[in-house]
């Protein structure tokens, strides 16, 4: 077998502005020609670009060590392995979740008309992708519309324009060029595409832009998803582990060098916990790079220039006292995980997200303050960390909102490929993930059958309108089971169960103790009589 290797492969090519009307129109007329529709033919799309990915490994890997300092590590385990086995688990399962569906709730007489729920593929979708995990974040939500029988137009960012090299390379050879396009390029080719009516809208990317796509989207009522980012706080209670809380908030941090959605923003943590906090991430930290983060392989860079500048900007606004790291080399735009002690909520550190590897850090008196904090900072992050008691993290999560939550570690929940995955409010709307992935891409076509026979049955809908018929109508009136003051009725196996009485089973039961010691008395004296 001889891989692909990115030297084999053209240079990153702005898709001509002008050819992206005829492309979207391709696309188009090809769903509208149905034959995206069936099974065979969605497994078939699906298993070649497995193969394709898969002989284009190396590539992959290399793609990602150019545009993001990536390692061999990091971008198997969250961009290699997550496409393929996100291909193998839909492949397994995909038959099933086509199959029409029984509607629910459906009253006796209804059943009659077969009601069902079919899905159908929504049409020619856009898909915009985001430069931290270019593979993940662009492939997953195309295999999602490929299950789902949609045609689709993939736009790579050309912040990782190594990566969309290679993604263009293995859908044109794996994909029906008909049904699965391309567009290279930056405002100008997205400016177009959106000029565009689709039939769905998916982008992964910060909310600025998610706002301008969703007011183009509207001119057109095109339905969207937006996976946007967020302000996500991590609460750290007195009654924490501050060792596994330091490591695993480090990680994140670590990870693709902090570029990640779903990390941390900053850090609230019980003032009595704060000293050993702080110690614990020194430690983690000198675990994690005891040579530092300068000429660590392991460790990402970030992305480009412009995102540099701005996290080095950030840091230089804060207020706060740098406790571990801050080196930054602009030559070879390294960013060390820098870990910030802060004395406001109103620190810059912690009002803008960083999507880098700074590590704000907050002292708060008690539980009740992180809350109010994390929830007037950004009241619908795409994310929640909480570290502490059952009882604590239970308050957390009553009291606030997030697109998603993981208790005791961070990031675990956006981590599980079959787990739905989506913001709340400012931090996105829609999700995806697994069956969600098809479900993202798919209409819920509820669908009905009247039998001719049933006409007898039906007919007091037609005029004209008489008094037996509209005696038919108010028959179909459901019983409210509450009474006029909002209190649920009792049905008459409840009245029978508390023996016509009131309060708690505990006294039913005393009640029903007598009753049964009376039907012996009297069965006693009945057989006396006899």
């Amino acid at each position: 077998m001889i891989y692909l290797k990115m030297d084999d492969l053209p240079a990153f090519t702005h898709t001509p502005v002008n050819d992206i009307s005829g492309i979207h129109d391709l696309v188009v007329r090809t769903f509208h020609a149905h034959t995206t529709r069936s099974l065979q033919y969605r497994l078939k799309q699906l298993r070649s670009l497995y193969w394709g990915l898969k002989d284009a490994e190396p590539a992959l890997t290399e793609a990602l060590k150019l545009d993001l300092g990536k390692s061999a590590h990091e971008s198997w385990m969250a961009e290699i392995m997550w496409c393929l086995n996100d291909i193998v688990f839909v492949c397994k399962n995909l038959e099933a979740w086509m199959v029409d569906e029984a509607a629910p709730d459906i009253p006796l007489m209804n059943q009659l008309m077969r009601p069902r729920i079919r899905k159908d593929p929504l049409g020619a979708v856009l898909i915009i992708g985001a430069f931290n995990f270019p593979f993940m974040l662009s492939l997953c939500p195309l295999i999602g519309a490929l299950a789902a029988g949609c045609t689709a137009v993939l736009k790579p960012s050309e912040n990782a324009p190594n990566s969309a090299r290679i993604m263009q390379h293995v859908i044109e050879q794996s994909l029906s060029p008909d049904a699965y396009q391309v567009v290279q390029g930056g405002v100008p080719e997205t400016t177009a595409l959106l000029e565009q009516k689709w039939d769905k809208i998916f982008y992964t990317g910060n909310p600025v832009v998610g706002k301008i796509i969703a007011k183009k989207a509207a001119e057109t009522l095109t339905p969207v998803t937006l996976e946007l980012g967020g302000r996500n706080p991590a609460i750290v209670s007195k009654h924490a582990d501050p060792r596994l809380a330091a490591r695993r908030l480090l990680w994140t941090k670590l990870f693709c060098a902090g570029q990640v959605c779903v990390s941390q923003n900053y850090v609230l943590v019980d003032k009595d916990l704060l000293p050993a906090l702080t110690h614990e991430l020194g430690q983690a930290l000198q675990e994690f790079q005891p040579k530092g983060a300068k000429g660590n392989e392991d460790y990402s860079r970030i992305v480009n220039e412009r995102q540099w500048d701005r996290l080095k900007s950030l840091l230089d606004s804060t207020k706060g006292k740098i406790l571990y790291g801050g080196y930054t080399d602009r030559d070879t735009l390294l960013f060390e995980p820098t870990v910030v002690q802060v004395e406001s909520a109103d620190d810059p550190l912690l009002q803008v997200e960083s999507f880098g590897p700074l590590i704000p850090i907050l002292a708060v008196q008690n539980l009740d303050e992180a809350i109010h904090i994390a929830n007037d900072t950004d009241a619908t992050p795409l994310a929640m960390y909480a570290f502490g008691s059952k009882a604590d993290n239970a308050k957390v999560l009553a009291e606030t909102r997030s697109g998603g939550a993981t208790l005791n570690d961070a990031m675990f929940h956006a981590s599980m490929p079959t787990l739905p995955f989506g913001g709340v409010g400012d931090s996105g709307q829609g999700s995806y993930r697994g069956r969600e992935s098809f479900n993202c891409f798919t209409h819920r076509r509820s669908i009905t059958q009247t039998p001719g026979w049933l006409e007898g049955l039906i007919d007091f809908r037609y005029p004209p309108y008489t008094a037996k018929k509209f005696k038919a109508v108010k028959q179909m009136a459901d019983t409210p089971d509450f009474d006029r003051q909002g209190n649920a009725k009792k049905s008459l196996l409840w009245w029978l169960l508390l023996l016509g009485g009131k309060g708690s089973i505990a006294s039913a039961g005393a009640r029903w103790a007598v009753f049964v010691s009376l039907l012996a008395v009297g069965a006693r004296m009945m057989a006396r009589v006899r």
